[in-house]
């Protein structure tokens, strides 16, 4: 069982259904991709786990139990709608933050002046929140969100408004945090993010489930059967009937890539063995894969 099981959740704000009987299971200690185009449904999700918002059916099972308050205060939540007290200064803020979440004054003391150590904002402990541009203030809250260390974290597009190079530094602890065996959900639209680092997904429109597994299995179960194939030759690839047929060869200056689909069940071998009996010299060999963005799409769409 996962450490988050959530089972025929509805909600409704009038007339307007938000979630209509969500299921997802959350597995311990993985990073869980929640997608899902704007007003799909995902916020409302998060709250609800959050106990932010109650459901009107359904039920959510943290660790196998129905999710309580004390729950809640493993929970390190990063919202989309950033909410830092702009008059307030960020060491003040930090540390309120973290005693809010159970921490003493002295743990929460220590550990934070760990993390703006790491982060390379020590010189921020005692400016004003509103004097940091948004990617500043986006470093405190992701520590705020972090500190106490959490057994579950759910971080609401954890790379808007950052530059590349500290959207990496924040890529890079997900991960250790994930290694340290925290279970992260993470929403967000960015799909290379979602390849990078997500375990499982579900991709909700239109509050439903559209799918959900591993990332993997989802991008194989889309595959087209189609692999690509690098060779030097002065002659081209010709199709093998009943193995694959030729979609594309594109030459430039002697080396060709082409994009054979593989036909009925033949496998990636058996339409190698029939590209090396045409006497070709190949580089590399491999299965296309289609991306989870092409996927989300694809999914969306045909809801629409």
């Amino acid at each position: 069982m996962g450490l988050i099981k959530c089972t025929d959740v509805c909600k409704s704000f009038g007339e307007k259904v938000a979630l209509d009987h969500v299921s997802v299971d959350i597995p311990k200690g993985k990073i869980f991709g929640l997608l899902g185009p704007n007003g799909a449904g995902k916020t409302t999700l998060i709250r609800i786990i959050n106990r932010i918002t109650i459901p009107n059916a359904g039920t959510v099972l943290f660790d196998g139990r129905p999710i309580t308050q004390e729950d809640v205060e493993k929970i390190g939540y990063l919202p989309e709608e950033r909410g830092l007290y702009r008059k307030m200064k960020v060491g003040e803020q930090a540390m309120y933050f973290a005693q809010l979440k159970g921490m003493s004054s002295r743990d929460a003391a220590r550990e934070l002046k760990k993390w703006f150590v790491k982060f390379g904002i020590e010189s921020w402990w005692n400016k004003k929140v509103e004097e940091l541009s948004k990617g500043m203030a986006q470093k405190v809250q992701f520590i705020t969100t972090v500190v106490h260390k959490p057994s579950l974290l759910i971080l609401d597009e954890p790379f808007s408004g950052f530059d590349p190079v500290n959207a990496q530094l924040i890529r890079e602890e997900i991960l250790r945090l994930k290694e340290e065996g925290a279970t992260i959900i993470l929403s967000t639209h960015n799909m290379e993010s979602v390849e990078e680092l997500c375990d499982n997904i579900a991709l909700i429109n239109k509050s439903h489930v559209v799918i959900t597994g591993g990332v993997d299995e989802i991008r194989h179960k889309y595959g087209n059967n189609n692999v690509e194939l690098v060779y030097t030759d002065n002659t081209v690839v010709q199709p093998a009937p009943g193995v694959f047929s030729v979609l594309s060869d594109r030459d430039d200056a002697g080396r060709h890539t082409a994009v054979l689909a593989l036909e009925g069940g033949t496998g990636s071998n058996d339409a190698l063995k029939a590209v090396l009996a045409q006497g070709l010299t190949v580089n590399s060999f491999k299965e296309l894969v289609p991306r989870m963005n092409d996927i989300f799409i694809k999914l969306v769409t045909e809801e629409e």
